[in-house]
């Protein structure tokens, strides 16, 4: 197997005869989640989700776009054909444009480290700009955050309320998502889908286990805050439902069905571990105490409707409450 770095001869077959290849950009954990859900479907074994998602389309090549070289040979260890390219560098993506049918754009705008007062998704502007050269693909999912909505105290969320992104984080994922609408009004099928806190217990990092050990405090009950979460494996087939499913300029909550306060989450997961639940501080000694960051997911509170997400994209969800994702 090789690198795959030409498109020409892919873009000039006529569609009959095209397989469906999907483009994974961002390409990490969940993106080689949802690789396995779409080569299910494209086998001879075609059960579940992925069947569901893309019976219409028996044949699906993955491809991913990758700026390491070290992952290379674990892209194609997972049957997925890498492509070199880095969303800092415009000229290493012109080989992008016209090679995909469906782009599964998961990766996230640059860090704080790049400016914390940058606002702007430069990767996501490049990427768009890539796939415009030449034949449009059919759609492109952007997996967003749910953090665009900012502090909503509390209330319940649907896709149609307003965003109010309160960090240079989330005004980057909002900027993201303007580039992948202005393709959208182009003539690509492009989606969005926001999603909450990832976890998984085989997802590096993917459970609160490691915080319980520390004994890092949560808020008192008075001072706590709603939180939203989605099992890895529950999004990859959400992502790969809205490659084929997601309406155009439609917005999905990828969340699951959960509804608890943070410190109930912490309290919930250290009894399944059989750990001491984590100590309460009220939020005046949280905001001396805690690093900036933890506190800035402790002062934002949003339930997410994620009625889309079970009626439009019809998923049903394998693991729609924490208590079954966090035993798995």
């Amino acid at each position: 197997m090789r690198t795959v770095f030409l498109s020409n001869f892919l873009g000039a077959l006529p569609a009959r005869f095209r397989r469906q290849r999907v483009l994974i950009v961002g390409c990490g954990d969940v993106g080689l989640r949802v690789a396995r859900v779409l080569q299910g479907a494209g086998g001879g074994t075609r059960t579940g989700i992925a069947a569901t998602a893309v019976s219409h389309a028996p044949r699906v090549r993955v491809l991913a776009l990758t700026s390491s070289p070290d992952r290379v040979a674990l892209l194609r260890a997972a049957g997925i054909t890498p492509l070199q390219g880095n969303l800092d560098d415009s000229a290493t993506l012109r080989r992008l444009a016209g090679l995909a049918t469906r782009v599964l754009h998961l990766a996230p705008p640059p860090g704080d480290g790049a400016g914390p007062a940058q606002r702007h998704d430069p990767r996501t502007t490049r990427l768009v700009r890539s796939l415009r050269r030449r034949s449009l693909p059919q759609a492109l999912v952007y997996a967003s955050t749910s953090g665009v909505y900012g502090d909503c105290s509390g209330a319940w969320v649907t896709e149609a309320r307003p965003v109010a992104p309160a960090t240079p984080r989330a005004q980057r994922r909002v900027d993201a998502e303007r580039s992948v609408r202005q393709l959208g009004r182009a003539g690509v099928r492009a989606s969005i889908l926001r999603v909450p806190g990832i976890y998984a217990p085989d997802r590096v990092g993917g459970t609160p286990e490691a915080r319980l050990r520390k004994g890092t405090p949560v808020l008192t009950a008075p001072d706590d805050v709603f939180t939203n979460h989605i099992h890895a494996d529950d999004l990859a087939r959400a992502c790969a439902l809205a490659l084929w499913r997601g309406a155009a300029q439609r917005i999905y909550h990828a969340s699951d069905d959960t509804v608890l306060k943070m410190g109930d989450y912490f309290d919930l997961a250290a009894d399944l571990y059989g750990l001491p639940r984590p100590p309460r501080l009220p939020r005046s000694a949280a905001s001396t105490q805690l690093p900036a960051m933890l506190l800035s997911f402790m002062s934002e509170s949003r339930r997410l409707d994620n009625t889309r997400l079970h009626r439009e994209l019809r998923l049903r969800l394998r693991y729609p409450h924490v208590a079954e994702g966090l035993r798995c």
